[in-house]
């Protein structure tokens, strides 16, 4: 297939799955344009997408292989400079991957992610009982007072940060994944979460306790050949972020989807498809990421008679993997708990697959349980289509999620009762 100018992508995120629709109707892997001018491949289909995710020619390390970052044409305030200039498990490749994955592996075990579930529940019923001060009928914003709180508080437990500093850091977060923001921004970016981890490491070598980084200061200072401090601050950061965000995302798609379409709903309350369902058909037609950056080719990729250069930078298009009719034939767009195949690739796929998908499984559907529980009457406070994406390419959620707890002709009393 001939490549023609390069696909612009719009970085506000007005219409991702548009836009994924469009991309994969040119190819499977296609040439796209990112902010600052910088060029990369889109891949577009569930096949080549995940062909790529397993195949050892694919890195996520910009200092061995993408050259134009190491030979420094990537200027320090690239829009984007955040995503690549870290040095962890996520950007790390072969040898260096299986050490910082094993590492960071024995907090996600089975057993610490059961050892987890109390805390999720209690912070759930806390966000719950904090809902319930809502007056009959009043709009609040249930993105901002639950879909964002629960998880973004949940993973800071692990890591061990404070609610203060967890708040701080939260804003550097959300200005990382925003492709709107303009070069000085994306350099003080880069430095505000630097600095924060790097508090944060210095209170956990005074004060260790139960959690991530002190376990990871600990592994450092007594083998520094098994964690660089880089890789120690970068880690940390990378936990904390790819933890929280994708989460409140996938929160705000959930029930977005259920309350757009209460026969949906009803098939949970009935028990004709379970809360699982709705996390994996969620994942499907809503990924929480839209196009991850960045992965880079080690050697040249042969795709469907497209070659990805050796060293060219690669966007994984999550948006269009579970929309993909080569995957899902029947109505790919519609949203149905009933749907025999769910597969979608929203925890990733080979070396790289996540490690807090167990977690985050706990997490949603613990959430999602007790919410619906809890609130019967819950609904949209504004149509669908009023809602709001997030300014980014990157993410796909909204930037508010305004909900009616009970509507006006439920009387307080029954509200409460269904606690």
């Amino acid at each position: 297939m001939e490549q023609g100018c390069p696909f612009a992508l719009d970085p506000t995120g007005r219409d991702i799955h548009g836009e994924a629709a469009l991309l994969r109707s040119q190819g499977p892997a296609v040439r796209v344009e990112l902010p600052g001018g910088v060029l990369a491949w889109s891949l577009n289909s569930h096949e080549v997408i995940k062909k790529v995710l397993g195949d050892p020619r694919v890195t996520k390390s910009a200092r061995s292989h993408w050259p134009a970052f190491s030979n420094g044409e990537i200027p320090p305030d690239w829009e984007l400079i955040s995503w690549v200039a870290m040095d962890n498990m996520v950007t790390a490749y072969g040898r260096n991957h299986i050490r910082l994955r094993r590492l960071v592996g024995k907090a996600f075990s089975p057993r610490r992610t059961e050892a987890f579930r109390p805390r999720v529940e209690e912070l759930t019923d806390q966000l719950l009982d904090a809902l319930e001060e809502a007056g009959p009928g009043e709009a609040v914003d249930l993105r901002a007072r639950f879909a964002y709180p629960l998880p973004a508080r949940l993973v800071a437990d692990l890591i061990g940060m404070p609610e203060e500093a967890r708040a701080r850091t939260a804003k550097v977060i959300d200005a990382m994944v925003d492709t709107t923001v303009t070069p000085d921004q994306a350099q003080a970016i880069l430095a505000g979460w630097r600095g924060a981890m790097a508090e944060l490491i210095a209170d956990k070598r005074k004060e260790p306790a139960e959690d991530i980084t002190s376990d990871l200061v600990t592994a450092r200072d007594e083998d520094g050949s098994s964690l660089s401090e880089e890789e120690l601050t970068d880690t940390i950061f990378a936990i904390l972020g790819a933890g929280s965000e994708t989460t409140i995302n996938f929160f705000d798609n959930a029930i977005t989807a259920l309350l757009s379409d209460p026969a949906q709903l009803e098939l949970v309350r009935s028990g004709q498809a379970t809360w699982d369902d709705v996390i994996d058909e969620t994942l499907r037609v809503e990924s929480p990421l839209a196009h991850l950056p960045l992965r880079y080719a080690a050697q040249d990729i042969e795709l469907d008679g497209v070659t990805i250069p050796k060293g060219d930078p690669i966007l994984v298009n999550y948006s269009a993997v579970g929309r993909d009719p080569e995957l899902h034939s029947q109505v790919p767009d519609v949203f149905d708990v009933r749907r025999a195949s769910k597969e979608h690739l929203s925890f990733g796929y080979g070396p790289h697959y996540c490690l807090g998908a167990g977690i985050a499984r706990l997490v949603a559907k613990t959430g999602l349980s007790r919410l619906f529980n809890r609130f019967p009457g819950l609904a949209l406070a504004v149509p669908r289509d009023e809602l709001q994406p997030l300014p980014t390419f990157i993410m796909n959620g909204h930037r508010s999620l305004p909900v009616r707890l009970t509507t006006p002709a439920q009387s307080e009393p029954a509200a409460a009762g269904q606690k």
